[in-house]
């Protein structure tokens, strides 16, 4: 076949705390952390309750689809070939940084009544993520949102009270989030499939938007979304995040554990049972690590008066602590607590010592807490040289003589939400606002907290691959220091005993080793590291043939590159990702420019070697669904303040100590139904500023699942402008123009021309394409001419309609892109080769169109060694 021709460059939320309220005690109490052996639950119990692994599914290659995405959490590890990620925002098409401020690029097209048009896609899929900005303290002007599913309303009404949530669950929080929940953002979390198409209207300019949504090659398995369906159970797991496993719990799951003693250099090995298991949850204890001095908080305070809230705590305890982040400038505060109206203690006065955080704790007797899953406790007002004042309350129930977290409430006008769902009250309230103290650890051992938590590495290695390599700090959500950080999947505790959690499940077929090696240069002690696994014959199967992936963690750090991306993964093979811990150390001194200017970067993430991004974002901070640099612009309109959501959130900011030279931050963003599948590698970077131009340190530690072979396969390519390839493939098309384009790709290819043979066509299209007959659906992609948007046809397989090629998007600057349409496997297993037919919809622009790769999904080429 001749050469081709066209060349790749090289280069709230009031919810009922009757419904929603009790959910959280019920939720967190299913399934407390496990610390006695041979258990994974805190009585010593094993439940049947258990996800499949290998067979959770909504249809063939796709993932768990709509409320199952949160229900079949110990199936993450099951990969998604049958399905593509793509995203819809308001990035800045010339590729500068007008990325909404004027929202010029936030409406693909205006509806008759002057409605803008921000999603729009043909075909089975679903709506997995919506993020916003506007205000920084809201998104009332953007008016309504109406989102459509298979031609029919299933969300209306004004978007600030549906991320305040007023609409009632599913929407409420943690599924939906105003800008006092995150810091600037706004976000509704809820999965909404649909089998033929879906539409997302705003009643005005949104300007800040993402839209993050699934493609499917059928609708096989997939059901439209209810939104009578209030997935209380969900949200029970949800609320639960940092807190508890939100996997179910696995029968028959037995505990390893060592202590940690490491000099510098050393190393501990701690081999896990072997056998067809998964990994459910490890567990870290290192006591001499201090958390983070600097601490950004929100609170309330009272006079005469007493504020209350229930606790969830563990049944089978031996005691409950309960511990108070207060203000120390605030002299001779005194209360009284009491459990559900008994004296339980007394919060005992201080000197005041402004400037400074500090915390209390009262132990509560088993007397007053075994057998119980919740507490009433109140505060009562007893003296103060102010007021009484709390930020943040820690619950720990006594398991098998260990201190384990069971509840986290926070306080103050950032988490009313949190306040909501534990049913929290106060009267005689004297303030509410920020502030920003030091708990006054010494600088030497700020220091050498840092250097443990940087140094010492996890290295795990599954059926003899080591695949996780970071730093625990990164790995359990803090790259800065230990900062307090709660996901869905892992979570840092800060209390002195404090441990650092994670709840990825990871399979293998054969064993397994968790190792640490201490680079730190500080002799670590008195540490404990335990290690929970459970057996499941499925993931033989499953890992031989590739349909799950072995669990990764792959980390980096380095300065940045003037134009050049910092990547957060670049893998081959087949795969998800699932999100990142940053950490970003900012290089930029004071003066005219923000020290936090390389917020301005974008995300771009490119699947299977595409030359176009199939997520483009608009800002890192929104990247991590906040706003305006994670401003708190309810007390005074402050930068870089912490938050925590499920599924994303920033734990840390230092600035100019602690080892931070100018201003630094740490964040979290994991996507659990916005996963990205991959078949072929990914490339998944972030710009540090724009266009890449800001000095700075980053590190980061991507989660994902892969395996090193490949489940999308190039088998041949059409090259329209080369006459031979056009000939070999029998290509046709009716109405052809044929010319030459001379642009650019979106993304990093932004500024690099690339000349090429373009067609485009306004009737139907034709050629054959070889297939591998092994295949179990194929993956068209097409390089194309973007500067018409809203091109349209039906594709049709051996003469039988597969669905239809609808591409919305449209970009007069950098005019090249690849897009993809996938076949189902019942049009083309067993084939050797297909006739594909393109029918251009009438009133569509003309198709346009320099090139079609045809990739094969595929099979594992072979089992993992024995």
């Amino acid at each position: 076949m001749p050469k081709p021709s066209f060349v790749m460059p090289e280069n709230w939320r009031r919810p009922s705390l009757v419904a929603l309220g009790l959910l959280l005690v019920a939720g967190l109490t299913a399934a407390m952390p496990a610390v006695a052996r041979g258990s994974d639950s805190p009585d010593g119990s094993d439940s049947a309750d258990s996800a499949d692994s290998a067979t959770v599914a909504a249809g063939a290659d796709k993932g768990p689809v709509g409320w199952e995405t949160y229900r079949s959490l110990s199936g993450l590890a099951r990969l998604r070939p049958g399905e593509q990620v793509k995203q819809f925002s308001s990035f800045d098409r010339t590729g500068g940084n007008d990325d909404g401020f004027n929202g010029t690029y936030s409406c693909l097209r205006h509806e008759p009544g002057g409605e803008c048009v921000i999603a729009e896609a043909h075909g089975a899929g679903e709506i997995s993520s919506m993020w916003f900005t506007y205000a920084a303290d809201s998104v009332a002007a953007i008016g309504g949102i109406t989102v459509e599913l298979d031609g029919r309303v299933v969300l209306q009404g004004s978007l600030q009270d549906i991320v305040d949530g007023r609409k009632g669950a599913p929407f409420v929080w943690p599924l939906v989030g105003n800008p006092a929940d995150t810091m600037g953002g706004s976000v509704i979390k809820v999965p909404m499939p649909y089998t033929n198409s879906m539409r997302i209207t705003t009643q005005n300019n949104p300007h800040f938007y993402h839209v993050t949504y699934r493609q499917f090659a059928d609708a096989t398995g997939v059901h439209t979304f209810d939104p009578s369906d209030q997935a209380l159970d969900v949200l029970a797991r949800l609320r639960g995040y940092g807190i508890r496993d939100p996997k179910p719990p696995a029968p028959r799951a037995s505990t390893q554990d060592s202590g940690v003693a490491l000099a510098p250099g050393a190393s501990l090995s701690l081999p896990v049972t072997g056998g067809a298991r998964q990994l459910t949850r490890l567990e870290l204890r290192l006591p001499q690590v201090s958390a983070a001095p600097a601490v950004y908080d929100d609170g309330r305070a009272f006079g005469p008066g007493r504020s209350e809230f229930t606790a969830a705590i563990a049944p089978g305890n031996q005691g409950v602590r309960v511990t108070r982040r207060y203000d120390a400038g605030i002299g001779n505060q005194r209360a009284s607590l009491a459990v559900d109206g008994r004296q339980a203690g007394d919060w005992a006065p201080g000197a005041a010592a402004p400037g400074t955080w500090a915390d209390q704790t009262i132990e509560i007797p088993a007397s007053m807490t075994a057998g119980r899953s919740s507490l009433r406790l109140t505060n009562t007002f007893v003296s103060s040289d102010v007021d009484f004042n709390e930020f943040r309350y820690e619950i720990h129930s006594r398991i098998g003589g260990q201190w384990v977290r069971t509840d986290v409430m926070d306080v103050g006008p950032n988490h009313v939400s949190d306040e909501a769902v534990h049913g929290y009250r106060i009267t005689g309230a004297t303030w509410a606002g920020l502030r920003w103290f030091r708990y006054p650890v010494p600088a030497d051992r700020v220091a050498a907290s840092a250097a443990v938590l940087a140094g010492l590495r996890l290295r795990i290695t599954f059926d003899g691959r080591t695949t996780v390599d970071a730093p625990v700090g990164e790995f359990f959500g803090s790259g800065l220091g230990k900062y307090a950080s709660r996901t869905l999947l892992h979570s840092i505790d800060t209390a002195e005993d404090g441990a650092f959690t994670s709840w990825w499940p990871m399979p293998y077929a054969r064993e397994a080793t968790v190792e640490l090696v201490n680079g730190s240069g500080v002799a670590i002690g008195d540490g404990r590291l335990a290690v929970t696994s459970a057996p499941d014959p499925s993931v033989v199967d499953g890992l031989r043939s590739g349909a799950l992936g072995y669990f990764h963690a792959t980390a980096r750090r380095g300065d940045t590159v003037d134009g050049q991306d910092w990547s957060f993964l670049n893998a081959s093979g087949r795969g998800l990702f699932y999100g990142v811990t940053t950490t970003m150390r900012g290089h930029i001194p004071p003066g005219p420019v923000s020290q936090l200017n390389y917020l301005e970067g974008d995300e771009r993430m490119y699947p299977d070697g595409s030359a176009s991004p199939a997520m483009y974002g608009t800002g890192s901070e929104d990247f991590y669904e906040s706003g305006w640099y994670f401003q708190d612009a309810r007390d005074g309109a402050v930068e870089g303040v912490p938050y925590a959501m499920p599924q994303a959130g920033m734990v840390g900011h230092e600035t100019a100590a602690d080892g931070c030279q100018y201003v630094c931050l740490g964040a979290y963003r994991l996507m659990i139904a916005d996963a990205v599948p991959f078949g072929d590698g990914v490339e998944f970077d972030i710009e540090h500023g724009d266009r890449s131009s800001m000095p700075a340190e980053y590190s980061s530690t991507a989660y994902w699942y892969g395996q090193a072979d490949l489940s999308l396969r190039s088998g041949d390519t059409v090259d329209l402008a080369d006459d031979g390839s056009r000939a070999t493939h029998g290509y046709s098309a009716e109405g052809e123009t044929r010319t030459t384009l001379t642009s650019t790709f979106e993304g990093k290819g932004d500024r690099t021309p690339v000349t090429g043979g373009v067609t485009y066509a306004t009737g139907t299209i034709r050629f054959t394409a070889k297939t591998d007959p092994g295949n179990r659906g194929l993956r068209l992609r097409r390089t194309s001419d973007q500067a018409l948007p809203f091109q349209q046809a039906n594709v049709y397989v051996d003469d039988r309609l597969v669905g239809e090629w609808y591409q919305p998007l449209g970009n007069a600057f950098s005019r090249w892109l690849e897009d993809a349409f996938d076949v189902p496997a019942w049009a083309t297993a067993g084939k050797q080769a297909v006739q594909v037919r393109i029918e251009p919809i009438g009133g569509a622009p003309s198709w346009s169109s320099a090139r079609y790769t045809i990739y094969s999904q595929v099979g594992a080429a072979a089992p993992p060694a024995d």
